[in-house]
Formats: C-alpha cells, sequence, structure tokens
C-alpha cells in the first residue's frame, strides 16, 4: 500500500492576495503563476504568427499535454481525447451509445445540468427513458444507484463526486453492476479528478471526461475524455482535419485522407492545438501531478476535517453520507442570513451556496489563516 503525505501550503505559487480567502475550488480554481506566465507568454507569441513551429505547436505540444492527463486518469495517451468543454465530451459519448427503446439511462437527483440535458436528448432519440436517481437522507448516493440498476438499465452517467453535496461514489461497485447488466458507464470527473484517486482498471468507464478549470487548476474551454479502447473506432462530433493520418504534412492537406490517427484522437475538438490555452494547461497539469492525487486527497481532507470541527458549534453540520474528502457541504443552521454567500464575499471570503447548505472547498493555496478568517467571519454572521 502507497503511503501519503500532507503538502504544506503553496500559496506562494499562486497570486492570491493575502487578503482574499478563496475556498471555492469546486466554482473555478485559480491557475498557478506558472500557468498564468504560461498562458501570458503563449498570447504575446500571437501577435508574432511566424514563430510558431508546426511540428512543436500544433502537434508536440498537445501531445504532452495528452500525456499529462493520461497520467491524472492512469490510461495511455491513445486512450485520451483533448475537448473544450465536459459537456463536448458527454455529447462524444451519446454519439456513439444507442440505448435500446424502452430501457432507462440513470442519472443523480440534482446532477450537474451538462450531464443531464445529453441523456434527455438521447433518451428520446431512442424511445429510452431518463430515470433520476434519488437520495433518502440517511442513504449513499452509491446505495441509490445500485438500488436503480436494473435488466432495464441502458447507461448509467454519473459523477464521482456529486457537485452540489459532495456525496463520493464507489465507481468501482456502480460499474460492477452496471457491466452485469449490460449497461454503459459515463462518467464527469470534473468534481474529482487529480484530487482524488480514480482506479481506471477497477471501474473500467466507457468514457470519462473532466473539465480543467476547477481542480485541476487550468484555463478555462480545456478538458479532457476518456475513451476505452473499444469505442475508440466510433464516431466523433468533428471532421476536423488535424485528427487525420499525415496531417503533419501541410504541404499534402488536400490529398485528402480517409484515416485517423491512432487511440481517441479522433474525438479531439477542432482547433485542438489552441496556442493559448495548451500552454497554460501544461503548467497547470505540471503542478497538479508533482503534488498528486493520493497527497492531494490526504491533504485536503485533513484541512476539511479540522474546518468541520470547527465550525460545528456554529450549528454548520455534515449531511451527507460519504462525503469526498476534499468537499465540503454543510447545512446552513435555522435563521442563516439568506445573503451569507454575498456577506462573506463583501469580507473577501468565498465559498458557494448549494440549497441549504454552504459548500467550502479549498485547494492546496489555503492555509490556516484563510481558515482562521473563515471562521472568525462565520462566527460572526451567524
Amino acid at each position: 500500500m502507497s503511503s501519503t503525505s500532507l503538502i504544506p501550503p503553496q500559496r506562494d505559487r499562486f497570486e492570491l492576495p493575502r487578503e482574499t480567502c478563496y475556498l471555492n475550488a469546486a466554482y473555478m480554481g485559480p491557475m498557478p503563476s506558472a500557468a498564468v506566465a504560461a498562458g501570458q507568454a503563449s498570447y504575446a507569441r500571437k501577435g508574432q504568427p511566424w514563430r510558431y513551429s508546426v511540428q512543436a505547436d500544433f502537434f508536440d505540444a498537445p501531445e504532452q499535454l495528452r500525456r499529462q492527463a493520461a497520467r491524472l486518469f492512469g490510461a495511455s495517451p491513445d486512450d485520451i481525447a483533448l475537448v473544450p468543454a465536459a459537456s463536448y465530451g458527454l455529447a462524444s459519448a451519446a454519439r456513439n451509445l444507442a440505448p435500446d427503446a424502452k430501457s432507462e439511462i440513470l442519472v443523480l437527483d440534482e446532477q450537474f445540468p451538462s450531464n443531464v440535458y445529453v441523456w434527455r436528448e438521447l433518451a428520446a432519440e431512442h424511445g429510452a427513458r431518463l430515470r433520476t436517481v434519488s437520495r433518502s437522507d440517511n442513504q449513499s448516493w452509491t446505495e441509490a444507484m445500485l438500488a436503480a440498476i436494473s435488466p432495464a438499465t441502458s447507461i448509467v452517467a454519473c459523477p464521482h463526486v456529486h457537485w452540489a453535496d459532495g456525496g463520493a461514489l464507489d465507481l468501482a461497485a456502480i460499474s460492477d453492476a452496471a457491466r452485469r447488466q449490460g449497461a454503459a458507464l459515463v462518467l464527469d470527473l470534473t468534481q474529482s479528478l487529480g484530487v482524488m484517486p480514480f482506479d481506471l482498471v477497477a471501474i473500467q468507464p466507457d468514457f470519462a471526461v473532466a473539465a480543467a478549470y476547477k481542480w485541476l487548476l487550468g484555463p478555462y474551454a480545456m478538458g479532457f475524455l476518456y475513451v476505452a479502447p473499444h469505442h475508440q473506432a466510433g464516431e466523433p462530433l468533428e471532421q476536423n482535419w488535424i485528427v487525420r493520418d499525415k496531417a503533419e504534412d501541410f504541404a499534402r492537406l488536400v490529398d485528402y485522407a480517409d484515416d485517423h490517427a491512432p487511440g481517441a484522437r479522433r474525438f479531439d475538438m477542432g482547433e485542438r492545438s489552441n496556442f493559448q490555452l495548451v500552454p497554460a494547461a501544461i503548467a497547470a497539469l505540471d503542478a497538479m501531478l508533482d503534488w498528486g492525487a493520493d497527497d492531494l486527497a490526504a491533504t485536503l481532507g485533513a484541512n476539511n476535517s479540522r474546518l468541520a470541527e470547527r465550525l460545528q458549534p456554529l450549528g454548520l453540520t455534515e449531511t451527507t453520507p460519504d462525503r469526498a474528502a476534499h468537499y465540503l457541504s454543510l447545512s446552513l443552521p435555522s435563521g442563516a442570513p439568506a445573503d451569507l454567500v454575498a456577506r462573506l464575499a463583501s469580507r473577501n471570503i468565498y465559498v458557494s451556496q448549494r440549497g441549504d447548505r454552504i459548500r467550502i472547498t479549498p485547494h492546496v493555496y489555503n492555509d490556516e489563516a484563510d481558515f482562521q478568517s473563515f471562521a472568525t467571519s462565520l462566527e460572526d454572521l451567524l
């Protein structure tokens, strides 16, 4: 069994003013300073486009990013496509799945909209049924999903961590149940990849996607799609030139190629070489891979446990079974100000509210001063 170590606060690697207490990675993660610098430098180069290299900028940089993303998933680079958003990856999955008429596509109650709309459309197209899986107060999302999977299930579409309440799902158990019924498994890992261990061998999803701009601390409009090998000959959303065989030879581009580049590359977005975003994403993933998912999970979990204990006397309590270690979603006490999040923001403290819960999602840039400032302000406002 591998051991973990706690990561000391990494605030010096970010451009966060000391007076800012940012506890909202689940909304949007700030890019590390190195990623900001890489992005700024790449924008400057766009002012002198003759400096671009066909091999280095159009092909080598995206492949470097693909290799990094593959390490996050525990996959081969050939299994990864570069996509602009989770919705694009989920649409790619839907394009290559055909549920039987009257079968059921399972999603979670209050699941993030991008992982609902696409399945609603697919169900309507094939005469299937979209079934929303709810949980009782003392039931975990895993228990609820396992109870819902049946011979009628054709697709299970779920996250690793519920974006609203932080409940974690046992994806290995869910995958096993889905496979026994012949159902496909499609995952949105946006709220978990990189900060929570992901066992690809045990889970074996058909497709899994993660946007880069939250926990992965990358730029907006960049994401990564895992495509299982048995789907890699499927139909992409686009028919773009750069994913075709021998696209590196610009002099021969009109010798149109029917063959695609190997693996999941056929699912890459158009303009996947994005000269402004790719360098920033590479720098962000460099930092994430340096810290490592195991150590990040241990560090964020330890910080959140201490913070939950500190806030409990204020009436903020945990009500989510199987909470993910990097998430805090605490029920607010009765009488809490309706504009609590806005009042905290006026003090340069940033969190989110989802329903009657306050969602607190720190990252490695947070330190004890942040947690003390947050707790003191809550004591005052509550």
